[in-house]
């Protein structure tokens, strides 16, 4: 059973989150790449290898210690490069860029929520799946909180008015830790979990 904190529980959910993160990474390159810039084809993030796409400390490390200390992994993949200027369509070449990566993990949790309907609820790869799902609808709230560096906040640049770019510039460079903080003691209240059960009643 996928309960508690044990080790099938963590190989699987590092199993689900190599896999999300490499096609959300991907999917961040591969976007890129389409609106004319290669930085990330020529630096080899253009890969669904997941071994391109991590970081010694965010990935690896991070989510062991958070894992063993509250029971819940913190982590984050190697950013993919890419040259605002190299983009089409500007700022908001750069949200479609944004965009992609949680997108992805939309399409993934609805895929999922798709063969689920198909297998026996108690077995055991149904539980794999169903994790997978949870997982990426999780990735994709999260993601899109506009908070640099996260997504959303690259989304919410483009349209956003001078004075909250100033704001969201001055804030990017402690952004991580502001958004770890708030994970860690509950900043963000019940807000995230209520939008990630709406969004999972939305699957079918």
């Amino acid at each position: 059973m996928l309960t508690g904190l044990n080790l099938t529980y963590i190989v699987v959910l590092i199993v689900c989150l190599l896999i999300s993160m490499t096609v959300h990474e991907f999917m961040h390159a591969l976007v890129g790449h389409k609106l004319g810039d290669t930085t990330a084809h020529d630096e080899g993030r253009l890969s669904l290898n997941p071994l391109k796409h991590i970081d010694p400390l965010m990935t690896v490390v991070l989510p062991a210690i958070t894992l063993l200390l509250f029971q819940m992994p913190v982590l984050a993949a190697k950013p993919v490069p890419f040259n605002p200027a190299r983009l089409k369509y500007d700022e908001y070449g750069a949200a479609m860029l944004a965009a992609a990566g949680p997108v992805s993990n939309l399409l993934l949790a609805f895929l999922a929520a798709l063969l689920t309907r198909s297998l026996d609820p108690s077995s055991f790869f149904a539980q794999v799946v169903e994790l997978f799902k949870q997982l990426n609808v999780v990735l994709f709230v999260f993601n899109l909180i506009p908070i640099p560096p996260l997504d959303g906040s690259r989304v919410l640049y483009a349209f956003a008015p001078e004075s909250l770019r100033r704001l969201m510039e001055q804030i990017e460079p402690m952004g991580f830790f502001i958004i770890f903080a708030l994970v860690l003691f509950g900043g963000f209240g019940g807000v995230i979990v209520h939008i990630d059960q709406f969004v999972l009643n939305l699957l079918p």
